[in-house]
């Protein structure tokens, strides 16, 4: 007896996997170019660069998603303020089977790291990064992918000082031109993060 067409029961669609990008910074005119909005800066370039829609309000956060090599992908800003910044994740951390060690990528600005490098790595501890702070203290752990891009002065007669005021300080051009020069090599490294995972990304480091 063949079975009616109405009674074949439907194979349970999934949801389909989201990879989440956060670049760090703080929300205001008066810190669009500070040093520690280069996080900022590149989730700006991503968004352009794979054609995203336009940013729009989304929670503690504003957000913009895309396909990216058959995979769905957000860009998320935090308008919470650094020291906040964890608040921006609590939407995600409720998703079914996503994974902050699989699905996450956290940019964000490094002062011990010069202007015109970066770091990726799979996981690490926050430092005094009060932004990484928060994310691990949301995240309950520090195994998380973070992109760490260089703020650290090339020229030895620029010193750091006050931390907090060097961070948000605007960012001289000719370091801003480094920092900008990156932008292929970042971009590269994360469709790799999207496509392959982390390991992949980090072992391209240093070609």
């Amino acid at each position: 007896m063949v079975t009616p067409r109405w009674r074949i029961p439907r194979p349970a669609r999934l949801p389909l996997r989201m990879k989440v990008i956060v670049g760090l910074g703080n929300p205001g005119r008066e810190y669009e170019h500070t040093r520690h909005n280069v996080g900022w800066w590149l989730v700006d370039h991503l968004a352009h660069q794979w054609h995203f829609d336009p940013w729009r309000k989304d929670g503690d956060a504003v957000t913009t998603q895309g396909m990216v090599g058959g995979k769905k992908v957000k860009l998320v800003k935090p308008q919470t303020f650094m020291n906040l910044s964890g608040a921006a994740l609590r939407p995600y951390l409720k998703r079914e089977g996503w994974k902050a060690a699989d699905d996450l990528m956290v940019i964000v600005d490094e002062v011990a790291v010069p202007a015109g490098e970066y770091r990726l790595r799979a996981a690490g501890s926050p430092g005094g990064h009060n932004g990484l702070k928060s994310i691990e203290s949301h995240l309950k752990s520090p195994t998380y992918p973070r992109l760490r891009i260089g703020i650290k002065p090339v020229d030895e007669r620029r010193q750091i000082g006050d931390l907090a005021d060097f961070v948000l300080h605007t960012m001289p051009r000719d370091e801003r031109d480094l920092v900008e020069a990156l932008y292929p090599r970042m971009v590269a490294a994360l469709e790799l993060w999207i496509a392959d995972g982390t390991e992949k990304a980090v072992s391209t480091m240093g070609r």
